[in-house]
């Protein structure tokens, strides 16, 4: 069983099983209080589920794509959760959560998701359908843009259907990895997609003094 986290859209926590499947889910669409409920969800579903910390094989981080201060918050809660629970931290692509859960939906073929990166920008992925597991399957990395540029008639996947997804399901993002991991698929890098740099960077040098 799994321990799955996500706040980079809303905050979102699930416990799955691969046999199973979604245990318990709970999610907040409130993307300025990560960090004030994201333990009352996962004490909800553990409980909810009827699952011992003791009990969980791994805990999945969502890796967004998503901005600075949300994102943070859920890949430091589990990976934490998980040094404390002496499991593995399993990193996946958030927006993989939204495509799994638009083919479950019975979506088929190419698939363009989008998700807000705030700033008057928003971060987009495109998948070509799913596998035989139900896995989907990304074309390439998430990457950030503004809106207009994925309306302009040039853009290569213009007419690849789309999905503006405004929360991540934890739930999909945990059978996302215990599909993978019975696949013998790879997950995610463990580096967070903020797809933009830091709004502080450190000064190239001491700063003079006059």
């Amino acid at each position: 069983m799994l321990l799955a986290i996500d706040t980079s859209a809303g905050t979102s926590v699930a416990v799955v099983d691969r046999d199973r499947g979604v245990l318990a889910e709970r999610g907040i669409p409130d993307t300025m209080r990560h960090a004030e409920v994201v333990g009352t969800l996962i004490d909800e579903c553990l409980r909810e589920a009827g699952v011992a910390v003791s009990e969980l094989s791994g805990v999945v981080g969502g890796m967004g794509p998503g901005p600075f201060t949300g994102l943070r918050v859920g890949i430091a809660t589990a990976r934490v959760f998980a040094l404390g629970a002496g499991t593995p931290f399993v990193p996946l692509v958030s927006h993989d959560a939204i495509a799994y859960g638009r083919y479950q939906a019975g979506e088929t073929g190419p698939l363009v998701v989008v998700t807000d990166a705030r700033r008057r920008e928003v971060y987009w992925c495109v998948y070509s359908g799913a596998d035989d597991a139900g896995l989907p399957l990304r074309i390439g990395q998430p990457h950030l843009a503004k809106p207009a540029e994925l309306l302009e008639p040039t853009w290569e996947y213009i007419d690849v259907p789309r999905f503006d997804a405004a929360t991540v399901s934890a739930g999909d993002l945990g059978m996302v990895a215990e599909l993978s991991w019975a696949s013998g698929k790879p997950f995610a890098a463990d580096e967070p997609l903020y797809l933009r740099s830091p709004d502080v960077t450190l000064s190239a040098g001491p700063k003079r003094v006059s």
